[in-house]
């Protein structure tokens, strides 16, 4: 299991990471042995706040983008991109929640937000963002509701996985995270307080 060591080192403060071959090769073997030995995670175990350190791009992004993006990136330093679940403690089932995906540049701050459902027999999150806001230094410049394609959190919790944006975690630990999305790229989050 060298690719834990690997996605250790990937998220650790340090000077020297792995280069983006290492990390996608570790991503690979990781997913590679989820599938293999089936293994399963808990919803909790997904809670919390986590930072995006790696990713390697979509498929169809990367065929755009002709081999620039490479086998990905990590994500600068100045770019502080964080995704956050909470348990919803209204619903009916443990398995639903609230997303908040936050991009940090500079002075400004970008949040997506909104319902969160988990497929656990598939390690499955599925969200949809229907809350936007922006802020500089603090103070909030604009906010409004969005919908991307459903008209209600309920249809979203009664939607089908196929018409859903997703991750697909193949990788939980208690310090990072790693999924492929619907469009089939890969990413790796760092655990924060």
């Amino acid at each position: 299991m060298d690719y834990l060591q690997t996605l250790h080192s990937a998220i650790e403060e340090k000077s020297k990471k792995p280069n983006s071959e290492t990390i996608y090769s570790a991503l690979l073997n990781a997913e590679k042995e989820n599938r293999k030995h089936n293994i399963k995670y808990d919803f909790h175990q997904l809670l919390g706040n986590w930072r995006l350190i790696f990713i390697t791009g979509t498929k169809s992004s990367q065929q755009k983008m002709g081999g620039l993006l490479g086998k990905g990136f990590y994500i600068p330093p100045f770019a502080k991109i964080t995704i956050s679940y909470t348990k919803d403690v209204n619903s009916s089932t443990i398995l639903q929640g609230k997303v908040n995906n936050k991009v940090n540049v500079g002075l400004v701050n970008f949040l997506v937000s909104g319902p969160i459902k988990y497929i656990e027999k598939r390690n499955i999150l599925a969200f949809d963002f229907n809350h936007l806001s922006m802020s500089l230094l603090g103070n909030q410049l604009y906010e409004q509701d969005i919908r991307s394609g459903v008209k209600s959190e309920e249809e979203f919790y009664q939607n089908n996985i196929n018409k859903q944006a997703f991750f697909s975690y193949f990788l939980v630990t208690e310090k990072f995270i790693a999924a492929r999305g619907r469009g089939g790229g890969l990413a790796l989050w760092k655990k924060i307080k």
